[in-house]
């Protein structure tokens, strides 16, 4: 069981600071209507994925020294990205292999360490929401860091139906859309036609919209969507629980 008020820090992710910050917002009202405390610690940096996964181990363990001090003495570290949480929950933990007093600290930050949309559900027990869907359709797509890591598939799908979102799947929602992170960039040609193939999967359930956990797969997708001319808007599952949408632009959609 959870504290009755757990203290909880905010790791917020490159993407969400320099893209999308309002899903930073919707991530401290949902875990506030929670119940819990919320902090945002400010010496957080890069989760070092990038460098992890590109093999440069030395500036991956630089950055994980930092998120190791700025994110102690928390009860529970809650990322609205799949991606960036199974880096601290899974990868970050590997980096320490011959270091056992550092080992033991990364440890302890994966033990505490949660996706968003599941440490609501599996943590907190979050049920109901104060939020009503006020729109139309939703289909979600599942991230593969998320869905493969971490096990996230029905939490986002049950809260979503929780606010009255009327949930449609589409055709292999758990297929790669593509992004990968730095393999659009090696490999545009098989990106693009990924990307495609997920675009018309999305078309096909006549959904209004397009849900993830994940900012990175939103981008991608939100590009193919507007370069094919689609009118389908694509939002974070933490934007639509948390009721930000009236207000705020859909990912990737032009200011007027």
């Amino acid at each position: 069981m959870p504290p009755s008020r757990p203290r909880v820090a905010l790791f917020v992710t490159c993407l969400v600071d320099l893209h999308r910050p309002t899903i930073a917002f919707a991530a401290i009202r949902l875990l506030q209507g929670a119940g819990c405390q919320v902090e945002v610690p400010r010496a957080q940096t890069c989760c070092g994925q990038v460098a992890y996964n590109s093999g440069d181990r030395t500036t991956a363990r630089d950055l994980s020294i930092t998120i190791l001090d700025a994110f102690g003495g928390y009860d529970y570290v809650v990322v609205p990205s799949g991606s960036c949480g199974s880096m601290l929950k899974l990868h970050l933990p590997l980096l320490f292999d011959n270091d056992p007093n550092l080992r033991s600290r990364a440890n302890s930050l994966a033990e505490r360490t949660f996706e968003l949309v599941s440490f609501l559900s599996d943590v907190m027990g979050v049920e109901q929401l104060p939020t009503r869907h006020a729109g139309g359709p939703v289909t979600y797509h599942d991230s593969c860091s998320g869905l493969r890591e971490l096990g996230i598939r029905e939490q986002p799908r049950r809260l979503l139906n929780a606010i009255g979102a009327s949930v449609r799947e589409m055709p292999d929602a758990d297929v790669c859309c593509g992004f990968g992170g730095t393999f659009c960039v090696k490999y545009p040609d098989i990106s693009v036609r990924m990307t495609s193939d997920k675009v018309r999967s999305i078309v096909s359930t006549g959904a209004e919209t397009v849900a993830a956990g994940d900012l990175g797969c939103l981008l991608n997708i939100a590009g193919r969507l507007q370069r094919e001319g689609h009118h389908v808007q694509t939002r974070h599952v933490a934007e639509l629980l948390a009721g930000m949408t009236r207000d705020v632009r859909a990912i990737g959609e032009p200011s007027q």
